[in-house]
């Protein structure tokens, strides 16, 4: 039985576990912030939206404030995961922990730091952030989830109800991998073409109708990724142009977490989501130049937020 859950990280993902799985079990929140774990505990956590929920939890910025726990979900933005991790090590041995990361490569981050039990996970949920305190519940689709290594799969069917009888959606599947490729190729597209245009994800990305609208771009990066998980033999277990079609047509517009982050200037999960699927494609010898393109812009636009000098533009001499 999971009577103790922590979810590590409080960002939009972090928040919409916690407030749902405080309704049924006890919960506590790993925060990168002392502010935030202080305003967790003084106010608790509200969540709006498609849901309508007020959690009293435990948060904490250091693990050792921390109650023991049976399950925890590590929710943190892809550019926090290592140091995160790195302080679990050496502590919770009987917890079993569950990456929700996008793209590839974060089990092996946290199996890094220790040897507890892995389940991995993806998730299509996704929420504003009004406060600390108060996240809207916007898409309320699956958290897809599998066995990692020798984490058997009844451990993995376990955490599927709970997490359903919180109220949210989750599929348990004996093989992530497939599920994994989807999104990785559905994120790796809308994430970066939505950080580069500043377009949600609205019908934009799956208009094809004239020559010169997004969605044939869109569709190309896509065929790019099924190329990719084709050459690493693997069978999607959603095709992601459907999961992108229907994802604009749910009738409002999304605001994907790169087009967040760069909104705020701060930095991207473009390396370990369209960067693992290009490192992926070298590695099976698959081209990839769309990918490619949007992750070397995605960082240079990274790079021109510290940039200092400014270019001065001097006066045309009259003739």
């Amino acid at each position: 039985m999971i009577e103790r859950a922590c979810v590590i990280g409080g960002g939009v993902i972090g928040s919409l576990f916690a407030g749902h799985l405080a309704q049924v079990v006890e919960v506590s929140v790993l925060t990168r912030r002392r502010v935030h774990a202080d305003a967790l505990n003084r106010d608790g956590l509200t969540i709006t939206g498609r849901s309508d929920l007020h959690a009293r939890l435990t948060a904490a910025d250091d693990p050792d404030e921390l109650p023991p726990f049976d399950l925890g979900i590590v929710s943190t933005k892809a550019t926090g995961l290592d140091e995160a991790a790195a302080t679990l090590a050496g502590r919770f041995p009987d917890a079993t922990l569950m990456t929700t990361l996008n793209g590839l490569g974060a089990e092996e981050v946290v199996r890094a730091h220790g040897d507890w039990p892995l389940v991995s996970a993806v998730t299509f949920m996704s929420g504003t952030k009004h406060s600390d305190t108060e996240v809207e519940y916007i898409l309320d689709t699956a958290t897809w989830m599998g066995p990692y290594e020798e984490t058997p799969l009844e451990r993995v069917e376990e955490i599927g109800e709970l997490v359903r009888s919180a109220g949210l959606e989750a599929e348990v599947l004996p093989d992530l991998r497939p599920a994994q490729w989807s999104k990785l190729i559905f994120n790796a597209t809308v994430n970066a073409v939505a950080a580069l245009t500043g377009l949600p994800h609205d019908p934009h990305f799956a208009a094809e109708e004239l020559d010169d609208d997004l969605g044939h771009l869109v569709h190309d990066l896509v065929n790019e990724g099924k190329a990719v998980a084709a050459a690493a033999g693997i069978e999607l277990h959603e095709d992601p142009w459907e999961m992108n079609v229907l994802a604009t047509r749910r009738g409002s517009a999304h605001y994907p977490s790169m087009l967040e982050d760069v909104k705020a200037r701060r930095p991207t999960e473009i390396d370990l989501i369209t960067g693992s699927l290009v490192r992926e494609a070298e590695r099976h010898g698959v081209p990839v130049p769309l990918h490619t393109a949007l992750l070397r812009l995605v960082k240079a636009k990274e790079a021109s937020w510290s940039t200092t000098s400014e270019t001065t533009r001097q006066p045309l001499e009259e003739a």
